[in-house]
């Protein structure tokens, strides 16, 4: 038995150690391939991302200091929730990853830079690149596995309170940097274990406080006082942009771990796990989205979720060119690939959400042998 199981059942069975390690080999050759040939190509790429976002939002916040007129407030308030997306995803998440720090710039490196959202930096880089891409859905270490506040597993004991989570990961969508950032701080664990009164704690707290006052000031107070008589229109713009930028990363975030096809691990599977077994594990905990070009830049090229969970620090314009060698390799080991359109895979991460809101159904009854079903009587005359 490999180090890499389902609870339920075993999707690599029919694989021996030594074609796991072959398949560990064939992607460090892939991740190796990448890593040398980066150059001013890929710098091109990002230099013009982060020129292109920085000149949307700048744009798009003159445009909303007339934004008391509809039509001003409509294309001031769409350009600015674009350039937010583009900011978190595409520059934001990648940066912070590392994935630009081979380029030694100081503006493009994942130690200097602090992204447009309330969780800071740091906090961040910990909980998701330290703790989720190690732990990638293993059961009890990946907080990121329904961010502590939803089951999404049938293995993962059913309570009452699970009934609301629909509702809690709608909440959770419509505020997720808040939720990213507590989920950063692991509040709820933190309150729980009474931990909260910690100074390690409670500096990790008042960061955040920092960061969330930085965030508001920006976006609630100065913006807004500099449209003058269009204040509340240009606060209603940049709320709406905020929204729409957090539904938006909530969606592309979900349709990478929680649709249907997606596996999970026990703690006990990843015990002596080797990197062909790690390998393994990201390949069968993540999920893609098809589309456009366009789709893969405004996901931050999550919708290679696949790609990047098994080489989290390659360029993000990489993973569009490495993602058929990827399939390849998963149809020549037997393995399945999850893809799917952003609708179809959206609809079944929130399917999974409901369906594991309820306990879990209870298996069928096995059918009795024949030799113990009575015969039936014989009628009375």
């Amino acid at each position: 038995m490999t180090a890499i199981q389902k609870k339920a059942h075993n999707p690599i069975a029919h694989l021996t150690a030594e074609d796991i390690e072959n398949l560990g080999r064939e992607l460090d050759a892939i991740r190796e391939r990448v890593l040398a040939s980066r150059g001013e190509r890929d710098a091109a790429y990002i230099r013009r991302v982060i020129s292109t976002q920085r000149r949307l939002e700048v744009g798009s916040r003159v445009v909303l200091l007339f934004s008391l007129f509809p039509p001003a407030w409509l294309v001031g308030t769409a350009g600015l929730a674009v350039a937010k997306i583009l900011e978190n995803m595409e520059i934001g998440h990648n940066v912070l990853h590392g994935q630009w720090d081979w380029m030694r710039d100081p503006k493009i490196h994942s130690t200097t830079w602090e992204w447009d959202h309330v969780s800071p930096a740091a906090q961040w880089k910990h909980s998701h690149n330290e703790l989720h891409h190690t732990y990638t859905n293993v059961l009890g270490k990946d907080n990121d596995l329904g961010y502590g506040i939803m089951r999404v597993d049938e293995d993962q004991r059913w309570h009452p309170m699970h009934l609301g989570q629909p509702l809690w990961n709608f909440v959770n969508a419509c505020f997720f940097e808040y939720g990213i950032a507590a989920y950063d701080l692991e509040l709820g664990r933190n309150l729980r274990k009474g931990r909260h009164k910690a100074p390690e704690f409670r500096a990790r707290a008042r960061a955040v406080g920092r960061k969330i006052r930085r965030q508001v000031l920006k976006d609630y107070i100065i913006h807004p006082l500099l449209s003058g008589p269009s204040f509340l229109h240009t606060l209603a713009a940049t709320f709406t942009a905020n929204l729409i930028r957090n539904l938006w990363s909530h969606s592309v975030i979900m349709c990478g771990h929680f649709p249907e096809g997606v596996e999970t691990f026990e703690r006990r599977s990843i015990v002596g796990e080797t990197r062909g077994e790690w390998y393994l594990r990201q390949m069968l905990g993540s999920a893609n989205i098809s589309g456009s070009r366009l789709l893969h830049i405004m996901t931050g090229n999550l919708s290679y979720q696949i790609e990047h969970h098994l080489f989290p620090d390659l360029p993000s314009n990489r993973y569009q060119e490495i993602a058929p060698e990827v399939r390849a390799l998963f149809a020549r080991y037997g393995l399945n690939y999850t893809t799917g359109a952003l609708p179809k895979q959206v609809a079944s991460a929130w399917w999974k959400v409901i369906r594991l809101s309820l306990p879990n159904r209870p298996a069928p009854a096995a059918p009795r042998p024949v030799d113990d079903v009575p015969a039936p009587a014989l009628a009375q005359v």
